[in-house]
């Protein structure tokens, strides 16, 4: 039925032209991100966090690069106000508040790695643009580095704080994998937290499963690289997982939304647990409703990943697509009705992104 309601008689053209001017510094932005995966992925930061004012053929030797391909670079971060230059004797410097947020163990993370999702999103634009047209879903094939990608994410998130902030928000939990207990991370990607336990704790025995081929592969060969007896990596996709009472404790990070069906997921990884037994499960802060999340951080980049990655995942599966902003309160609602009791939701103040939830077996 076609659209009969009244145009506004006025136009305002001060309005246009303001968010004309917002479109424009989108792109602007977005382009910025994309050099910013660049200077990430090269090391381009790091050089230059940990050098004096330099010209860009000393930056490019330095990082072992064409200079070239550099001075254009540089002139990208100059233009987005990331790295100074002095015209003069044409030297480029990275202020030290800019290397926190820029380059590793920075102090306020280092927000390059966010840069490289958005790279990914052109890199998958052709395939994202068939999928609107005629549906269907993807395989985490169709995403190159993706796992590379979400390791480095959870490096921040996850195992920079996993002893000192992750862990501790089960209670005697340290006391358990230090006597000796079975532990599944579900979902395990590159496997860096089940491998970081496993160094710690060798009297337990740790298990991650991923769907992702080269995830497993790689989780297997740091595994035997470090000489670890204790834990075992497998390549299983999840649907369906039928494993009855054999784990104490189980992990998930960020990885339930991809799933087929992330409500039977959580009642298979119920089913897992022994009596006792405790889930922790990482995910996306976000709210089930989006006028919730206006002020979420990255919540555009978020719905964007979801929209080209999180939701075709789930559909190629065969599942609905729940999408990375599945929201807290969907995730509390399926761990109830999973049998989960005494349900604890934790904020970190490092991970102002993610929600944790604790939750016990306790029959």
């Amino acid at each position: 039925m076609p659209n009969t309601a009244a145009k506004p008689i006025y136009f305002d053209s001060a309005c246009a032209e303001a968010f004309a001017t917002r479109i424009m510094d989108m792109v602007d932005q977005g382009a910025a991100a994309v050099m910013i995966s660049v200077g990430h992925r090269l090391g381009l930061f790091t050089t230059l966090a940990e050098q004096a004012p330099a010209t860009s053929a000393e930056i490019a030797a330095r990082a072992g690069l064409a200079e070239r391909y550099v001075r254009e670079w540089l002139a990208a971060m100059v233009s987005a106000e990331i790295v100074r230059y002095e015209p003069g004797n044409r030297t480029y410097w990275l202020p030290a508040e800019h290397a926190a947020a820029l380059t590793p163990g920075g102090a306020m993370g280092n927000l390059a790695v966010y840069g490289q999702h958005v790279a990914l999103l052109g890199e998958v634009q052709e395939r994202l643009l068939s999928l609107f047209r005629e549906g269907g879903g993807t395989s985490y094939a169709d995403y190159p580095c993706f796992h590379q990608i979400m390791a480095e994410d959870s490096g921040q998130s996850v195992i920079s704080q996993l002893f000192e902030h992750v862990l501790p928000l089960v209670p005697g939990i340290d006391r358990r994998l230090a006597a000796g207990i079975d532990v599944l991370d579900a979902g395990c990607g590159r496997g860096a937290a089940l491998i970081a336990m496993a160094e710690r704790y060798p009297a337990s025995r740790f298990t991650g499963y991923d769907l992702g081929a080269d995830a497993i592969e790689f989780a297997q060969g740091i595994a035997a690289e470090r000489g670890l007896g204790n834990i075992r990596f497998e390549l299983r996709d999840l649907t369906g997982f039928a494993d009855r009472a054999c784990f104490d404790f189980i992990t998930t990070f960020d990885a339930v939304h991809d799933q087929k069906d992330p409500a039977d997921f959580i009642r298979s990884l119920h089913g897992a647990l022994r009596p006792g037994g405790v889930y922790l499960m990482q995910d996306i802060g976000g709210s089930a409703h989006l006028e919730k999340n206006s002020d979420f951080p990255m919540a555009t980049m978020l719905y964007a990943v979801s929209c080209a990655h999180c939701t075709p995942i789930s559909i190629g599966q065969g599942g609905a697509g729940l999408g990375t902003m599945w929201g807290w309160e969907t995730a509390e609602r399926m761990l109830q009705d999973a049998g989960f009791r005494d349900i604890a939701m934790h904020r970190l103040p490092h991970d102002p992104m993610n929600v944790w939830f604790v939750s016990e077996k306790t029959s």
